[in-house]
């Protein structure tokens, strides 16, 4: 590895399984302290033990990110353990697939906490201090889903369109910080998340067959691909990429 996160510390929420473990191993191999916080039944933990035994530097912060009080104390058991953060990958989120009649206020209300609300708390927590350090860079994953329509994922994509303002209104505020704030938009993934929405859209008679993907965007991306973009933003080599939509898709999106 290049080390190219060296002497950086990293809090990636939703950081113990799929593209968020893969961001967290492959930070860690790169050379950041990484803070890990995931619900507190996640594998977190074991991430962190493993991480640790390979002689990187990790530790696990439980929490659910739609709770700020949750949210402070993680942030703080992060920040006391390695200093400030200076990279932040807000990657925590949830599917919701269903008819748009049939969608509840119940879960429009969790979808949003989980996928909109959790990057405001987080942020808001990490961004004093990343600005003391003298900057840093937040990530914040969308989707394809923030561009593109798909049926039964009003709720989904309402929710990944609001991360790609999200991402963009905050590198404008906080530019002359020392702040650089982008969005990465996957395509479609083989993590159990993203089988589960195939499979959910499936039954919902979406086409999104093997034959469909391929059409789309080739194949599957895989969760080391979203983590390597992601680290691409969150190193020095994208210290003038700031506002910006980093599209993982292989062309689903340039059709």
């Amino acid at each position: 590895m290049t080390r190219r996160l060296s002497g950086k510390v990293a809090l990636i929420t939703g950081g113990a399984g799929g593209c968020g473990l893969a961001a967290s191993e492959r930070f860690a191999a790169e050379g950041a302290k990484v803070g890990i916080v995931d619900l507190p039944r996640s594998d977190g933990e074991a991430v962190a033990q493993r991480l640790c035994d390979a002689g990187h530097q990790a530790i696990f912060a439980p929490a659910d990110v739609s709770d700020a009080g949750q949210v402070e104390q993680a942030v703080k058991a992060v920040e006391d353990a390695f200093g400030a953060i200076t990279v932040l990958m807000n990657h925590a989120g949830i599917l919701a697939a269903v008819p748009f009649l049939e969608t509840s206020e119940e879960e429009w209300d969790r979808v949003m906490a989980v996928n909109v609300k959790s990057m405001f708390l987080v942020s808001k927590a990490v961004l004093p201090g990343m600005i003391a350090a003298g900057g840093g860079s937040i990530i914040c994953t969308s989707s394809i889903s923030g561009v593109v329509g798909t049926p039964m994922e009003v709720l989904y994509c309402t929710s990944k369109g609001a991360c790609h303002m999200f991402a963009r209104a905050l590198a404008v505020e906080f530019r002359d910080r020392g702040i650089r704030s982008n969005a990465i938009c996957p395509g479609f993934i083989a993590t159990a998340h993203g089988l589960r929405e195939i499979e959910t859209l499936t039954r919902h008679g979406v086409d999104v067959s093997e034959a469909a993907i391929a059409s789309a965007q080739g194949r599957l991306c895989k969760p080391e691909e979203v983590a390597a973009a992601a680290l691409f933003l969150a190193s020095d080599d994208a210290s003038f990429v700031n506002g910006a939509q980093l599209f993982a898709d292989n062309g689903y999106t340039a059709i």
